[in-house]
């Protein structure tokens, strides 16, 4: 029997996911069947259940797959520059995509995931990481500005990344729910807020 690669092995449960991702955004969690995602996906129901067991298996590794977008999303907006624009570029990675068709497909389920996480301990905990983990990296990187004057001193650092978590997800609601929503004004509104609490740039306070 020839040995299937790791990444072949990844390839076919990410495009497990993708089409569960699918079914879940036409139709919802609930009135989804294995049977509709095995129609979606063009595999076999052997080569499904060969990766996940059930449909809530599949809900959950979608929760965490999202989770590690979303944290890598935040790592590399923190690691790539200046502390004291690296806000705009936590705002940017998040809120640029929200128009992509694919983008707004992974929201409509990340909205459902939210919902679902009400009643199913699991996929809660799972979304309570995606909120408390960048969370956490955007209080850290927050604190580190205030000690180079980049962020007012007055500030609270947690309550400014709980802001800025909140905005982003509330504006993933509005998007889902008005086709004519528009990112820009929000995004030049939220420069504004976070404007406020800024202070000199790291370049002003080098020497």
């Amino acid at each position: 029997m020839p040995k299937v690669s790791p990444e072949y092995l990844e390839s076919r449960r990410a495009e497990i996911l993708d089409a569960a991702i699918v079914c879940f955004a036409r139709d919802g969690f609930h009135p989804t069947t294995m049977k509709d995602i095995v129609r979606e996906s063009g595999l076999s129901p052997g080569a499904i259940y060969n990766y996940f067991q059930s449909k809530e298996e599949i809900i959950e590794s979608i929760a965490a797959r999202r989770h590690e977008k979303e944290r890598q999303l935040v790592l590399e907006a923190i690691s790539k520059g200046p502390i004291a624009t690296a806000l705009d570029r936590v705002r940017d990675a998040f809120l640029d995509d929200l128009d992509s068709p694919q983008e707004r497909l992974r929201r409509r389920v990340s909205v459902q995931l939210w919902a679902e996480a009400q009643r199913n301990p699991q996929v809660r905990k799972i979304v309570r990481r995606s909120f408390d983990e960048p969370r956490k990296l955007l209080s850290e990187m927050l604190i580190e500005a205030q000690k180079r004057g980049a962020i007012a001193q007055g500030a609270n650092a947690e309550a400014l990344a709980s802001f800025v978590i909140a905005a982003f997800h509330g504006l993933v609601l509005q998007r889902e729910w008005d086709s004519h929503f528009s990112i820009e004004p929000h995004k030049q509104l939220l420069d504004l807020l976070l404007g406020a609490v800024a202070g000199a740039p790291e370049s002003a306070m080098a020497g």
